[in-house]
């Protein structure tokens, strides 16, 4: 039976609840032991993927197929283990469970309170699977004190109870700020955090306290003493120039020790930290430098491109590089020639997205690489994008366009080379799907098999003719233009086993210039990076030889 680690924050948000619990996995797997980790959000949308990436920043999508929270990636980057729609929970997903059993009378006619109904689903939520790993760490989102955390709070105290003792253990973060005027760091908002805590019925047993630089011993026995926790349970988190090193910071804290001493459980495992050793010397003594342009339009939160930008980092690792990334509007390209500004790259990445802002400038992007045997990388609305450019450049079909963006009644101006995918094969059985569909969840979500191509760049790249990656999209290009496009050397060179949906697309005669239908960025780890990600690097760090 697995022992539960919850993991709270405190003082203000984003201070890395996410990294923190990611690296607390991967140093439990160091030592032998096998995890799960999980996130519970009190915010009250059923889950992330109808929200802005403006505000929420990237969905990341699992193999079943669940719009979950982005420090899910941080998960299965740092400890290889797939996450699950189980592992990513909100309060609206709660309620609407605790709503949809009222309404079918599992209540019994009761009245349904927030203790216990509320709760016990949390805490049913919190128990899925519990039986397969030795150690299950769930994260809550937010931070203690927000009243609509308040149930989680309440869940997990109660969870604790229900369990034996000495099977769950609770780690809060929070921050330690610096005040320069006085030279001091201060400890005061992380007591008043600790309270909190106290006040709800929660005492942490290990606290993780972020601040720029260490923590002196004074106010660590200050912590200690006020907070009551062990001396050697308060665990600085400093400022690191790369995540990847959270691991060995974690391990040289002692974090992973105070973690088993909290369980008592001795003889404690010797890490393995060779793994981690590899990514840092990676990381920090590169062989050279590229340059990669992203050409998006969420560019102002560099979190909507979360798991792309550290899948080029892990490219950037395998091909021993460092990936500098540039984030380029690409709604600039609408208004401006985009040859000034792509001129000093090595490579581009066209990334996904969500309605016509931006697109027109995305397809210039493209042109420009085609045309200038720049590396050119589509992610889903990327690859779209390029094959829009190829039909109105190359295949004559000037008014080649998306539905997305011209689905209105009787217009009839554009050549639908992007269609609104109504119906497609899941597993064994057929989904179909209106325009007029609810948002949410309505997508081709998930894992799915693509058939690449004999003797294709992509056959070559993954080293295999069979694949299955992650989608999160509801438009499609349509194969009936295909031969038309292939005759102007735009080759489909990733299909569905059916042979009805175009996974990948890439260009003859260019060095590197492929389209994908689906997200690889999800699936890239710092230990195993993407072989599309580790050869797009590669070409970008051939052209940087060359220029």
């Amino acid at each position: 039976m697995a022992r539960f680690i919850f993991i709270t924050g405190g003082v203000v948000s984003s201070l890395g609840k996410g990294l923190a619990s990611a690296a607390l996995g991967a140093l439990l797997q160091a030592r032998g032991y096998s995890v799960r980790l999980r996130k519970l959000d009190p915010y009250l949308n059923v889950d992330p993927g109808t929200m802005s990436p403006f505000e929420h920043g990237e969905v990341f999508v699992t193999d079943d197929g669940a719009e979950t929270d982005l420090d899910l990636g941080h998960y299965e980057r740092f400890t290889g283990v797939h996450a699950r729609g189980t592992d990513s929970v909100s309060s609206g997903r709660i309620y609407s469970n605790v709503l949809e059993k009222e309404r079918r009378g599992d209540y019994l006619g009761k009245t349904i309170q927030v203790i216990p109904h509320v709760t016990n689903e949390i805490k049913d939520f919190i128990s899925i699977g519990e039986d397969e790993v030795d150690f299950m760490l769930c994260e809550i989102g937010g931070t203690v004190g927000d009243i609509e955390g308040l149930p989680f709070f309440e869940a997990i105290r109660q969870f604790s109870q229900d369990k034996p003792r000495g099977q769950c253990l609770f780690m809060h973060l929070t921050l330690l700020p610096y005040i320069k005027a006085s030279g001091e760091l201060k400890t005061k908002p992380t007591q008043h955090s600790v309270k909190e805590l106290r006040s709800i019925g929660l005492a942490p047993d290990i606290l993780v306290c972020r601040s720029e630089g260490p923590i002196p011993v004074k106010e660590r026995e200050k912590l200690a003493l006020f907070c009551n926790v062990r001396a050697d349970s308060v665990i600085a988190a400093q400022d690191l120039k790369s995540i990847y090193e959270a691991p060995l910071a974690y391990h040289r804290e002692g974090l992973d020790q105070a973690v088993l001493d909290a369980f008592q459980i001795a003889p404690a495992p010797r890490p393995d930290l060779s793994r981690w050793e590899d990514v840092a010397d990676r990381i920090y003594n590169p062989q050279g430098e590229v340059k990669v342009a992203i050409v998006g339009k969420y560019t102002e939160l560099e979190d909507a491109y979360k798991s792309i930008a550290e899948a080029l980092t892990h490219g950037g690792m395998a091909n021993r590089v460092k990936v500098n990334v540039e984030w380029v509007d690409a709604e600039l390209f609408e208004r401006e020639d985009p040859a000034p500004h792509l001129e000093g790259f090595h490579a581009i990445l066209v990334p996904g997205g969500f309605g016509e802002r931006g697109t027109e400038g995305k397809i210039k992007a493209a042109q420009f690489a085609r045309e200038r045997k720049v590396p050119y990388l589509g992610i889903c609305l990327g690859m779209q994008m390029a094959v829009i450019e190829a039909a109105r450049n190359l295949a004559d079909l000037g008014d080649a366009g998306s539905e997305e963006f011209d689905h209105e009644a009787g217009r009839k101006r554009f050549t639908p080379v992007v269609y609104h995918l109504k119906e497609w094969v899941q597993g064994n059985h057929k989904v179909t799907r209106k325009a007029t569909d609810d948002k949410g969840g309505t997508m081709r979500l998930g894992a799915y098999d693509a058939v690449l191509a004999e003797g294709s760049k992509v056959a070559d790249v993954y080293g295999t003719t069979s694949i299955e990656e992650r989608h999160r999209h509801r438009y499609e290009v349509d194969i009936q233009y295909r031969d038309k496009l292939e005759a102007c050397g735009l080759t489909f060179s990733g299909m569905s086993p059916d042979g009805r949906l175009p996974e990948i697309v890439e260009v003859k005669d260019h060095p590197w210039f492929i389209g994908v239908q689906f997200h690889p960025e999800l699936k890239s780890k710092p230990f195993e990076p993407h072989p599309l990600f580790k050869d797009f690097v590669r070409a970008a760090k051939d052209t940087s030889r060359l220029v």
